[in-house]
């Protein structure tokens, strides 16, 4: 019996550990940076072997890389999936995951609550491929079945939503989709697998940007796809998978590699000819993050439930959107999909509308005001003028965005510095009015 097998490692043993072992050649205990593009092949036969998929090997960078390959187990072992593929980001990541298992004609029911970006990419790059999209508010469980066509193959939701904090209900949304032999994926970015792991409840592909939490200092773009390798890809639905690839001579994925189908189709074909390869030294980073994932998790969420608190205090602020508050409608899905907190990402609206919000966030300083989440230094934006402003007005609205909307990514600063500096801010916000009424 092997160590693995005498013991369930914790989640912080995991985090550092899980994927790799000291180095064999060297003795180096961190994870060496295999800068290359390619790999000498032993011989003729393996090499033909590699590019058959009879063999499994390193053939080039692009599909495969030894640092990013303990990336990818590392998350896919704290997700509880069978396998992972990084990406060159998460946008990247999420194409990816979609374009696998989709052809012309398919049909994604996806949430309302989703990130900008997702929304457009959704929108407008299936679009463009022909794939139909249909939108579903997230808290209600009879959108999602009613959304169901017989062309559908996915749903796509976010397990906290982005920016209005909506959580999702895992195992009943995975109960309906797997009614209908259909696939959930889920974005787990903004919850990790420290605070949530979507699989437990019945997920099928978990999606993350390891831009955020995952990396946690704001220094690389990636994205990570992991796999449950519980679902039936056989089940007549999704013939990309199942049937005969001509890109591999025939191979039917599903049937010759069972468990791993779906994810060797998306290393094999969608990563080698789409071409979106996360470099291993972002790989190398992000392991570095990995390492203090729980211990950074902690204390971002202690510090955002303690800002959301002062901000429900504040006269200037008003909709905290925080879904671990005690009157938060999600409170009951926080307790019992996120008991160790519900994230560190949540937005408010700031009196005084646009200007009110801008002016809050042009006062502040310890703040610091970028596109991004997740860092280990606290972030803040307006959504409706950068993220979410390719939004339609109803759109915004269905995100929970309005024109005062500010998002909060909480940071692990000492907390009482944080709060110091959004009084500052809302200084700025009380003088504006003050401003608009003198006038």
């Amino acid at each position: 019996m092997s160590l693995e097998e005498a013991r369930a490692f914790g989640f912080e043993t995991r985090q550092l550990h899980a994927g790799q072992r000291p180095d064999p050649n060297t003795g180096a205990r961190a994870v060496p940076i295999f800068q290359t593009t390619s790999y000498v092949f032993e011989d003729p036969e393996s090499a033909a072997a590699y590019f058959n998929l009879q063999e499994y090997g390193n053939t080039y960078s692009r599909i495969m890389n030894p640092t990013v390959a303990v990336f990818e187990e590392r998350v896919a072992n704290l997700e509880g999936g069978a396998g992972a593929v990084a990406f060159a980001s998460g946008i990247a990541a999420q194409a990816a995951a979609l374009f696998t298992l989709l052809r012309p004609g398919d049909h994604v029911v996806a949430s309302t609550a989703l990130y900008g970006g997702t929304v457009n990419q959704l929108k407008h790059v299936l679009g463009k491929l022909s794939v139909e999209l249909s939108w579903v508010d997230p808290d209600h469980a009879d959108a999602w079945r009613q959304a169901v066509r017989p062309n559908t193959k996915a749903f796509f939701a976010e397990t906290i939503g982005n920016p209005a904090g909506n959580v999702l209900d895992i195992e009943t949304v995975a109960t309906i989709a797997h009614e209908h032999d259909l696939p959930l994926i889920v974005d787990n970015t903004f919850a990790t697998p420290y605070l949530c792991r979507p699989i437990d409840w019945g997920a099928d592909i978990v999606i993350h940007s390891a831009t955020k939490f995952l990396g946690g200092h704001g220094t690389s773009i990636g994205g990570v796809v992991v796999e449950a390798g519980t679902f039936d890809w056989s089940n007549g639905r999704f013939p990309v998978i199942a049937e005969p690839s001509p890109a591999y001579h025939g191979l039917r994925f599903h049937e010759t590699f069972g468990t791993y189908g779906y994810l060797m189709k998306l290393r094999a074909e969608t990563l080698r000819d789409l071409g979106g390869a996360l470099s291993p030294f972002n790989a190398f980073l992000f392991l570095q993050g990995l390492e203090t994932l729980s211990l950074r998790m902690e204390r971002h969420v202690a510090n955002a439930l303690a800002v959301a608190e002062f901000l429900r205090s504040h006269g200037l602020a008003s909709n905290v959107s925080h879904p671990g508050l005690a009157d938060s409608r999600y409170r009951p899905l926080v307790d019992k999909y996120l008991p160790r907190g519900a994230g560190a990402v949540f937005s408010f609206d700031c009196a005084g509308g646009r200007a009110g919000g801008q002016g809050l966030i042009s006062g502040l300083t310890l703040w610091s005001h970028l596109a991004n989440v997740g860092d280990a230094k606290s972030l803040v934006i307006h959504p409706a003028s950068t993220t979410h402003r390719q939004l339609s007005d109803e759109e915004l609205a269905a995100a929970g965005v309005g024109p005062g909307t500010v998002r909060l990514s909480v940071g692990t600063e000492s907390v009482d510095d944080l709060i110091w500096d959004l009084q500052n801010g809302f200084k700025h916000v009380a003088a504006s009015i003050d401003g608009q009424v003198t006038a």
